[in-house]
């Protein structure tokens, strides 16, 4: 079934891919985009994955709504005569549970009735499928996670949460790019960078690909935490 469309403004355009959030969804849209920076459009500046959607920014003094709409169906025709699937990575991102890192470990354990080990073990146990980035900077909307660790956020809000936080809000586990307020329950911190605003490349993640969080040791996270300060660290990335 084609994807619905629906203007958004005078320079955009949405593509609606479907109404729940899955694997299969997201693949179709970032099929999509895939064909889209392989094959460029004339006049088409940007395009944006979410979760449902694929919206599109373009310049209608180059290209008309009515005209984009129909270059944009016939290149979902042209997909499904079947394409390969972009290459998906997964990066490995050193963790640390517990303590001053994850204050909110123990509470994450005692809510669902089992002992703190065995949220990290769940937690570090799959990959997680990154559906969009957005919110802030290098924020990654993660796919995946077990109902067995699901906890709910916090009342109030905590001011300050670090960069690198690991949190668990309900059914979806995150990091937290950069110091920011939040609500979710901090459960291990990471030393690696999502946003590095003075990086030829700023923003490591992005959508499509994976994450799998690695258990280390306080004095593996200082060593790691070192070398990404002397920017001798690379995240390690590896196909799906």
């Amino acid at each position: 079934m084609k994807p619905e469309t629906f203007p958004l403004g005078d320079t955009g355009i949405q593509l609606l891919f479907g109404n729940e959030i899955s694997e299969k969804i997201n693949q179709e849209i970032r099929q999509f985009a895939d064909s889209l920076r392989r094959y460029p459009i004339n006049g088409i500046i940007e395009w944006v994955p979410a979760y449902t959607t694929l919206t599109i920014f373009y310049r209608p003094d180059i290209i008309t709504y009515h005209e984009i709409c129909k270059v944009l169906e016939s290149k979902y025709m042209d997909l499904q005569g079947g394409v390969a699937e972009p290459t998906s990575l997964i990066y490995e991102i050193p963790t640390l549970y517990g303590g001053e890192s994850g204050a909110d470990l123990d509470f994450v354990a005692n809510y669902n009735g089992i002992t703190k080990e065995e949220v990290i073990s769940v937690h570090t146990g799959q990959d997680y499928l990154i559906y969009m980035m957005g919110f802030m900077p290098g924020f990654p909307y993660l796919g995946g996670m077990s109902p067995k660790i699901a906890a709910p956020r916090h009342n109030h809000p905590r001011a300050k949460i670090s960069a690198g936080s690991v949190g668990i809000a309900g059914e979806q586990t995150g990091i937290y790019p950069i110091e920011t307020p939040g609500g979710w329950q901090i459960i291990g911190k990471t030393p690696v960078k999502l946003y590095d605003p003075d990086s030829k490349n700023p923003i490591l993640l992005s959508s499509g690909h994976y994450l799998r969080f690695i258990p280390i040791s306080k004095s593996e996270y200082d060593e790691i935490e070192n070398a990404v300060n002397s920017g001798t660290f690379i995240v390690k990335a590896r196909k799906k």
